[in-house]
């Protein structure tokens, strides 16, 4: 189990969220004491951020993980690239896999065992060269990923589904006048679609209500109310309702011959998505991802607004340059970053987006870093309507006094 801890605005170091030593009884009060400080230090600042007139998600790879089973980057290149995948034994290349990799000259003590690096080193030697062994590995290691990025959710029971419906459920239950909660995903697989449907939330994904779904992107633009059975009253927000963008495609969009995308069964040729490389960011200018990417990027400009990133690497530059950007010129804006490795990603030197952002926070930017896993993350989101009364009144007060 991972243990969490918490890194706010002007703080000179990470708090931590659990004892030390678990079910020990050798908790000295003090350190109960700085526990506890920190605890009620993310719950007021998570309290406050539902408050706020626009709530942004992104969610990586990392919320698929874990109890829900979605396959790993590592996952997937087991899978795509040796002959005894999941195997307990060494791990031997397929005679396939060992040709391509030879042949387009990926080194694994360069860039590891990394699916993403390889597909993007064969990407780069089709340009120039034509190989057929290359290109049917190229097909083989996509209709791989679009099964296991599928298939783990088939006949899924509800408990592994837990912390994806908590967190759509207390992220759905904002005021009216408050827009709608915007999800952002790089995902393919169909968790959060899932998750709504079991409680009977209202997804608008871009796609037409009528069948076959259509993507347009005006259906963005529309809105879901409540009329009144009888009398002239005004129409009222409906509740449970949220937008989704899956800035990557899903294992559900299938791309027609004139190039219109329907909600559908797929296969590798005609699935709409990005699959993993290193050329996202070209392949980002392509519609329907254009769309996606151009409403993410309107979105984190928007004041008053409270970005939440979980499970997200910042190894994605398209999508961690505008976060950056945002944290540093949006004023109006609040980051909250979760991670089960964020503790140690701050501190590594390989990803400058990790740092930078840990820097500002340190600068008193309104930047938050929470070291816990998607299941745990969901647990600590406050349920705005099951607030007791002090809850409710301390929220009102800091409403008032801007604090």
């Amino acid at each position: 189990m991972t243990t969490r801890s918490v890194f706010g605005p002007n703080f000179a170091q990470w708090k931590t969220l659990d004892p030390e030593k678990k079910g020990t009884g050798e908790t000295s009060t003090e350190e109960i004491s700085r526990i506890d400080q920190a605890t009620n230090e993310l719950k007021s600042a998570l309290l406050s951020s539902m408050q706020m007139q626009h709530v942004v998600a992104l969610a990586g790879s990392g919320t698929s993980l874990g109890r829900i089973g979605g396959p790993s980057m590592w996952t997937l290149w087991d899978h795509c690239v040796n002959s005894n995948a999941g195997s307990k034994d060494e791990r031997e290349f397929s005679e396939q896999a060992l040709d391509v990799i030879n042949e387009v000259g990926y080194r694994i003590d360069v860039d590891d065992e990394n699916i993403e690096a390889l597909l993007s080193r064969c990407d780069a030697y089709l340009q120039v060269k034509d190989s057929e062994d290359v290109s049917d590995f190229v097909r083989s290691a996509r209709t791989i990923i679009l099964d296991m990025c599928s298939s783990f959710l088939q006949d899924a029971e509800d408990a592994r589904l837990s912390s994806h419906r908590l967190f759509l459920h207390r992220l759905s239950r904002r005021r009216a006048r408050d827009s709608r909660m915007k999800l952002f995903t790089t995902n393919y697989d169909l968790c959060f679609e899932a998750a709504a449907g079991k409680q009977g939330l209202v997804v608008i994904d871009g796609f037409s209500f009528s069948f076959p779904r259509r993507f347009d992107p005006r259906f963005f633009s529309y809105d879901i109310v409540r009329r009144p059975a009888i009398g002239d009253e005004s129409s009222n927000p409906l509740e449970g309702v949220f937008h989704l963008y899956k800035l990557h495609g899903s294992t559900n969009w299938d791309r027609q011959e004139d190039g219109e995308i329907i909600m559908q069964r797929t296969t590798a040729n005609t699935a709409c998505l990005i699959y993993p490389a290193r050329g996202k960011y070209q392949q980002s200018y392509v519609q329907p991802h254009l769309e996606l990417v151009s409403q993410y990027l309107s979105a984190l400009r928007e004041p008053n607004t409270c970005l939440i990133v979980a499970g997200f690497g910042f190894n994605d530059d398209h999508l961690s340059e505008p976060i950056l950007s945002a944290a540093r010129t949006n004023p109006h804006m609040r980051l909250i970053v979760v991670d089960s490795r964020a503790q140690e990603l701050t501190s590594a030197a390989t990803n400058r987006y990790w740092r930078e952002i840990k820097k500002l926070s340190q600068q008193g930017s309104d930047i938050w870093l929470i070291n816990a896993t998607f299941e745990q993350f969901s647990e600590l989101i406050p349920d705005l309507k099951s607030l007791t009364p002090g809850d409710r009144l301390l929220r009102d007060i800091k409403m008032a006094t801007g604090t």
